[in-house]
C-alpha cells in the first residue's frame, strides 16, 4: 500500500486512511515527508512546516474544507494518476 504523509492535526483523516489500509506517517517535521507517495496538509497558503524546498515528489493534497472521506478519495485518485 502507498505511504501517505498526513499533518498530525488531521486525526480524522489519519484514521480514515488507516481504515482503508494505507500506511500513514504523521508529518511533524520536514524529514517525515521523505519516502511518502502523497502528503495531506491543512493549507498551501503557508509554507508547510517552514520548508523551503520540495521534500516529496508526489502529490500534495490540501485538506481545508474537505471531509475525511473527500480526502481519502482525493488520495486514491492522485495515487492512481501517478502510477500510470
Amino acid at each position: 500500500m502507498p505511504k501517505i504523509g498526513v499533518e498530525q492535526s488531521l486525526t480524522n483523516v489519519v484514521q480514515a486512511l488507516k481504515n482503508r489500509g494505507y500506511d500513514v506517517v504523521l508529518l511533524k517535521q520536514e524529514s517525515d515527508a521523505q519516502g511518502c507517495d502523497c502528503c495531506v496538509v491543512t493549507g498551501l497558503d503557508t509554507d508547510m512546516m517552514g520548508m523551503d524546498d520540495t521534500t516529496i515528489q508526489g502529490p500534495v493534497i490540501e485538506a481545508g474544507g474537505l471531509s475525511a472521506e473527500d480526502v481519502c478519495e482525493a488520495v486514491e485518485s492522485r495515487i492512481k494518476q501517478t502510477q500510470h
